[in-house]
């Protein structure tokens, strides 16, 4: 039976359906689990709007199919028992319905998120990767497993600090070059963190390996 659009989005609304950008079975190349298989999802829709942003594609959620949860999450399972929501901003969107399917097929469920909007679904792992332009929830500050600070420039170290006095005292804290100044602010971010050892160095290891 073929829907109205109407219909279409009160499902996308409630988090039944949602608009698929893409999916893929890849090795984590970030933060804590870098080097880890697992199986993205990655959700269409974003208004947080980082120039840099290395998807911008993903930004408009009409342009990627709303698509039925029960066949995301029957794709998703045959690959890995790790599954990795991301964006986009996935929480846009209710995440409960998606989560709650994937928990009850035994999954581990991670998310990765600018914590823009309130927090839905449940998360093994939260990686929360703040942004100047809409900051995150205190929902989101609370949970976070790992936070993640992209250094764009010099004031980001500020940024990062503001952000790192938010979260929970156990979240592991993370700084990582975004990628097209990597090679001149590399050397900053490395002895930041020699002075300053409660935060790791991360690096998109994904891109230097090739891999999506």
């Amino acid at each position: 039976m073929k829907m109205s659009k109407e219909e279409l989005m009160g499902l996308v609304n409630q988090g039944l359906w949602l608009p698929l950008m893409e999916e893929f079975y890849t090795i984590q190349g970030e933060g804590y689990y870098k080097g880890t298989a697992a199986y993205f999802i990655r959700v269409g829709g974003c208004d947080v709007g980082c120039h840099w942003c290395d998807v911008k594609e993903s930004w408009n959620a009409e342009l990627h199919p709303p698509t039925e949860i029960t066949q995301i999450v029957d794709n998703a399972v045959k690959y890995s028992d790790t599954i990795v929501i991301t964006g986009g901003e996935p929480l846009t969107w209710d995440m409960g319905p998606l989560t709650k399917q994937l928990k009850e097929k035994g999954v581990k469920t991670h998310i990765e998120t600018s914590g823009a909007y309130e927090l839905s679904g449940e998360w093994d792992w939260v990686c929360l990767s703040p942004k100047k332009i809409k900051l995150p929830t205190d929902s989101v500050y609370q949970v976070a497993d790992e936070l993640k600070v992209i250094i764009y420039n010099h004031h980001d170290f500020k940024f990062a600090e503001e952000q790192a006095a938010k979260v929970g005292e156990n979240c592991i804290l993370y700084m990582q070059p975004e990628w097209s100044k990597r090679e001149e602010m590399i050397p900053h971010i490395v002895q930041y963190v020699m002075d300053n050892p409660k935060w790791k160095v991360s690096l998109q290891t994904h891109k230097y390996l090739n891999i999506p």
